[in-house]
């Protein structure tokens, strides 16, 4: 497997990589290099500033790949725009929302935007740069921004739900007590009624009892008067 293969596809345009010890040796040679050569090392420089080297181990050397220096043409341009689009597709990024995958393809294409334009004039490409770091920037305080309303509305709703059941809970044991007051209440009213019942059929037995006694002493009250009259009967007729 090459070494460029096991490098992860991006949509800025790099160089073939080289081993560390190779890139040492480069850079010793580029001291006594001409004007030209100095200038593209130069150029390499500011690109590597704003857009480091690529740095990774294969099969125990360890490589890096840096920003490639070429020129863009407007093929380029119309190639990049056909990849990211073509990568869009390919690995599923959602249109709206937020999305990683769209992220880091737009940095991509970012990058490489800056890289077409530091190559040409290196004032506009870290004009772009600090553009890129701002845009970065207020896309982290916005990420940050809304990690916090979704923790905020989580603990809203999770203080809410638990509120619910604490309703719920509380709605369930007044129930019961009211179901038990209701029975407590059924067993009171029947145990009244039992005893009203009791208290009227004793007190039709006394009523009666007492009528039957009245009546009787009424019956024994006429028969003595009867007897009485009919003692004293016989002694007026002899005067």
């Amino acid at each position: 497997m090459s070494v460029t293969a096991s490098l992860l596809p991006s949509l800025v345009k790099y160089d073939i990589p080289t081993l560390v010890s190779n890139v040492k040796e480069k850079k010793a040679a580029e001291k006594g290099s001409t004007d030209g050569k100095k200038e593209l090392a130069f150029t390499q420089e500011i690109l590597n500033s704003i857009l480091p080297p690529r740095e990774f181990e294969e099969e125990g050397q360890r490589w890096v790949q840096k920003v490639s220096s070429t020129p863009a043409t407007r093929q380029d341009v119309e190639t990049l725009n056909e990849s990211l689009d073509r990568a869009l597709v390919q690995r599923q990024a959602r249109e709206n929302g937020i999305c990683p995958v769209r992220e880091q393809l737009y940095d991509e294409c970012f990058d490489e935007l800056i890289r077409h334009v530091t190559i040409s004039c290196a004032e506009r490409g870290f004009l772009l740069l600090r553009v890129r770091d701002e845009l970065r920037m207020r896309v982290a305080a916005y990420q940050t921004l809304y990690e916090s309303s979704v923790a905020f509305g989580l603990r809203k709703a999770l203080q809410a739900e638990l509120g619910r059941t604490e309703q719920e809970e509380k709605i369930a044991r007044l129930l019961q007590e009211k179901k038990d007051l209701e029975k407590e209440n059924s067993k009171l009213k029947a145990r009244l009624e039992s005893v009203e019942k009791k208290e009227a059929e004793r007190r039709a037995v006394e009523e009666k009892k007492h009528a039957d006694e009245v009546a009787f002493l009424q019956h024994h009250n006429q028969q003595l008067k009867a007897q009485l009259v009919q003692a004293l009967g016989p002694q007026k007729k002899d005067k």
